[in-house]
Parts: structure tokens; sequence; C-alpha cells
């Protein structure tokens, strides 16, 4: 169970973990021209969205966690847009019947540029320029179309031709590419020269540079086409929207799990729950199951359904809802709320969510959200990247906001950010659209310290498979002792018995997905009530995690990528 095909790399000064090669060396060159962790991830985070455009967008949401060696600090900038003021709920209700349709009126305000140009500024050294040149040779001169951009292109052929400005990128050649077909991007190459033409024009140093850069696409010629071309589509979105708007900088959450201390963005994504059932794990007591075993897939299984119900009950935009985190994340909760769980019957559905301060709500919108004949048209999926540097800094970024449910603005080669697929148009639901309120994302970079020192960069995308991806890759290496790369090529599980998180919140009561390493057990668990769906061996569709650990004794970065996408570590 725990030997690996590839060896962890392992290194003295630095280490980078991304879901792509190409973005894996961007960082790299960066950090051996003395850039640090910091620089080094926008270069790339930029990068990837080039090489991803199927999963993760130039305009996108860009959620990113920061650790600094010399101040010991944590911090975290959101990279999530803002539904438009001219949006609600009600809105869609009344113009269309309650469904929330493909195109421009899902788009909420593009953060990723705006997010990376402030994690410079904020932490960097370099400038835009600097760290976006990987990215621009890759979308101008092309790179080789690798196998899970042909596979879900030709996937969702029908959408990429649903607009000319998509159609003319991803089916260039009247089809979908072929794995090694070269993918070129000249009108992003064309935007990206537009935005470090702005930083030369500045005149006043880099923090100044990079201010340049986030006017010019949110208030000069580039925000004029992407107003412009909302205008005619019919979308929501105004030149004050995109004028108003900044990504936060903002205080992390933590747990405690024995000697680590784990670290999330707040509850505006789904960061959060990986430290709720994380508490969850430490107050059940799994000591004394067998690792890999059935009883242990059962018993994580319905503690994660626990904290999915939390999410449903709970999570949303904190400027707009009120969180009960001092409850969901303490040890009290954590020791009533495992109570709940069978230890030889799995629980049908959702369970109710826990009790706290606020009471416990009841949630008529799971029951609701069935699978229907709607398709869940959400875009694919994220990215993920890390770094640390020889400093000791360290930088997680989850990158998302394909280009599948809206087209690419004519002209800049992106389209807008889609996370508007992630909110609600029930009104009882906490991620209900609102005006300026931001989605509940599931994107959600973690870290972890052991006894006090940064140990352990991770996150992965996949959806609502991330935190359950991203729990078990962390008990493998944190309670089992595994390396990074044996941790993440370890077998994986995870549940759909609750409402997606993608439009139309589609729902799987019962299911259980496996990975062919642990269908031995499906037997044993379906007596127990789950449903059982294989998955294939190491596929996508179960993330793609990657992972850096920092070697509490020799201080050696050492760094994990997983096979089941085009994820590469490198070390020095």
């Amino acid at each position: 169970m725990t030997k690996s095909h590839r060896p962890s790399v392992r290194g003295r000064h630095w280490a980078v973990s991304t879901n792509h090669w190409l973005a894996s060396l961007a960082a790299s060159r960066i950090l051996d021209r003395g850039g640090n962790a910091i620089d080094a991830g926008v270069a790339a985070g930029l990068a990837l969205g080039v090489l991803q455009p199927d999963i993760v967008g130039s305009a996108g949401v860009a959620p990113m966690i920061v650790y600094l060696a010399e101040t010991d600090e944590v911090a975290t900038i959101s990279g999530l847009g803002r539904w438009p003021r001219a949006a609600s709920a009600r809105y869609f209700v009344d113009r269309h019947g309650g469904d929330l349709p493909l195109g421009v009126l899902r788009c909420v305000t593009p953060a990723a540029i705006d997010a990376w140009c402030q994690a410079l500024r904020r932490y960097g050294t370099l400038g835009f320029g600097d760290v976006a040149e990987a990215a621009l040779e890759l979308a101008s001169g092309g790179f080789a179309t690798h196998r899970l951009l042909a596979e879900t292109i030709a996937e969702d052929e029908e959408l990429y031709a649903s607009w000319e400005s998509s159609r003319s990128v991803f089916l260039a050649r009247g089809k979908p590419p072929r794995v090694g077909d070269p993918f070129v991007q000249a009108d992003l190459g064309r935007t990206f020269v537009r935005l470090m033409e702005a930083e030369a024009r500045s005149g006043g140093g880099r923090e100044a540079g990079l201010e340049a850069v986030r006017d010019e696409f949110h208030r000069g010629a580039i925000a004029s086409e992407i107003v412009a071309h909302f205008e005619a589509e019919g979308g929501l979105m105004t030149a004050e929207d995109l004028a108003g708007f900044r990504a936060g900088h903002e205080e992390p959450e933590r747990a405690r799990f024995g000697p680590w201390e784990i670290y999330s963005c707040g509850p505006w994504c789904q960061g959060p729950l990986l430290l709720e059932i994380a508490n969850l794990v430490s107050h059940h007591g799994f000591d004394e199951i067998q690792e890999f075993s059935e009883d242990y897939v059962h018993r994580l299984t319905e503690l994660l359904k626990l904290g999915f119900a939390d999410r449903e009950a709970y999570f949303g935009d904190p400027e707009f809802v009120d969180v009960p985190l001092d409850d969901l994340l303490s040890d009290a909760f954590a020791a009533e709320r495992v109570k709940a769980v069978d230890r030889a019957r799995a629980c049908p559905d959702l369970p109710r969510a826990g009790e706290t301060r606020l009471g416990r709500p009841d949630m008529p919108w799971v029951r609701e959200a069935v699978e229907g004949a709607r398709r869940n048209r959400a875009h694919r999926d994220t990215t993920y990247l890390c770094v640390v540097d020889a400093a000791g800094n360290g930088f997680s970024a989850t990158p998302s906001d394909g280009y599948g449910t809206a087209g690419i603005v004519p002209g800049l080669g992106f389209a807008v950010s889609t996370r508007g697929d992630q909110s609600w148009i029930d009104s009882r639901h906490p991620s209900v659209i609102e005006p300026w309120k931001r989605p509940r994302l599931t994107p959600n970079p973690a870290l972890a310290k052991k006894d006090g020192k940064l140990a352990f960069l991770f996150g992965t995308p996949g959806g609502d498979v991330q935190v359950q991806a991203m729990l078990q890759v962390f008990l493998n290496h944190a309670v089992r002792g595994m390396d990074p790369q044996a941790a993440i090529e370890a077998p994986r599980f995870a549940s759909e018995s609750f409402p997606g998180s993608f439009w139309p919140h589609t729902h799987k009561p019962g299911v259980l997905r496996l990975e062919p390493g642990y269908m031995r057990h499906a037997g044993g668990l379906e007596a127990k009530g789950h449903t059982i769906a294989p998955w294939p061996d190491l596929g996508w569709r179960a993330g793609g995690v990657c992972a850096i650990a920092i070697d509490g004794e020799s201080g050696d970065r050492i760094a994990g990528a997983d096979p089941r996408r085009e994820c590469m570590a490198l070390a020095w």
C-alpha cells in the first residue's frame, strides 16, 4: 500500500510542486534567479492559467496562503471575485425561472490578476513582467497539448463550440486537439504584453508597477473591453464593479491536530471544513483502526458527511453570513459531534448539521438538491501549486476557473471568472446570491506546522473531492509517516452524499467512490449501507495533490506530485 511509483524529490534549498511540469519549471527558474517562494508561486500560477485553460483561467480565482519565515506569519489572500452589484437570487428567479444560465450571467468579478499583484506587492521581490515571462512565452509560442487538456476539451466540445471566441482557441483545427498538438493562445499572449507595458509605463518602482498592472486590468483599456463584452452579451458586470474589486487580505483559520497545526483560508471557501474534519478525527479515536481497512473507510466517510452537513448549514461569505467557526472548530463541538457516527451502519444521506450558538438549522435545500435532468455544466476543475524557498518561506495556492461555461472575451484570450456557479438561488442557503457577495469557493490551499515550524504544504484540484483527498494525504503523512509521494499515491475514496458545490448542486445520497486499491472492501461497505461507485486506477477525478514536507532535522524540502494528473515536483 505504501509503495510509490515515483520517488519523493528532495532538496536542501528549495522545492516546487505544481499540476504541470512546465509550471514547475517556470517556478524553478524564478528561484534560480533569486526570487522568493511568492515570486515563484505567482510565476507558476500565471503559467498554469495558460497551460490548463480548461480548468483554470488567467481571470479566474486565485486563493492563496503564505508563510513568512522571518516573522513566522501566516496570511491569506482570498483571490475570489464578487457578484456584480446588480445580481441577486431574485433576478435569476424572475428572469431565468430559478436557473443559472451558461455564459456571462454566472460570472463574478475577475480576481486572479489583482490577487497575484497583491501577493507580489506584499510579499514578493520581483515585478509582474519578471514572473509572467513563462506565461507569455507559453501563450504566444504555444505548448504541446497534454493528456488532460485533450480529454476535457473532447468531452466538452459542444460547450467550447458555443462561442466563436472559444471555438477559435479550443477547436482551432475544427476539432479537439490531440495529445502533442500545438496549443496557442495568441490573444492571451497579447494581453500579457499589454499588462507588462502598463507596468513599464508606470515609472515609479516595483510597487507602482504592480499597481499599474492591476489598474490596467480593472480600470484601463482591458477593463473597458471586458465591460463592452458583458454589455453585448447581456451580463450584469459594470465598470464600477471591476474598478471597485480588491482581493481580501485576511487572517487564516487554524486547528490543532496533535503536534500539528493546520492552516486554511476562511469560510468564504471550504477550507475550514478540512480543519473541522481533522478535529473530528482527533476526537473519534482512529488509533485502533488498521490503515486502509474497511473500518477506516467507513468511519472516515461518516465523519466527512458530518463535516459536509455543517458546510451546507453554515459556510458562506463571512461579510454577509455569521459563520460560527468558534463552535465548529472547538474541541467541545468535535467531542459531541463524533457521537453521531454509527460504526456499523452508514448514514443513508447527509446527517443533520451540528448544533452551534446559532442553533441547529434545518436544511431543506439538501432534500431538494437531487440529481435531475439538467447536467451539471460547471467548469471542469481547478489546479494547485506550492513552493518552499531557501529562506523557509512557503506559498500554497489553488487557482481555478476554466473557460468551458462562459465564452472567451474577444481579443483578450480569457473568460471572466465563472465562479458564480458555486452560489445558490435558494434564499435559505448561506451562500445564496446577493449583490457584491462572494460565492462559497471549493479551492482551499493549506499548510501545516509541526512543533511550531512550517512542515507541510498541500492542496489539490477536484471540487468537492479536494478536502477529502487533502485529508487522506495529510493523514498518510502525519499519522502513518509516509513520505509525500507515497502519501499522494496511496489509494483514495470520496463521498458524494451531499449537495455538490457546483450548479445545479446535484446530490447522490450514500454514494461512495473507491479507487481500485479499496475495491476489496466494496462488499463489506455495501453491507454497511454505502452505495459503491468505482473510480479507475489513478484517474484524474480523484484529485491532483501536490505537497512539500520540510524535514524537521535536516531542513530538506521533500516534494511529491500526483501521477493522477500532469503534476511534477522539483527540488534543489
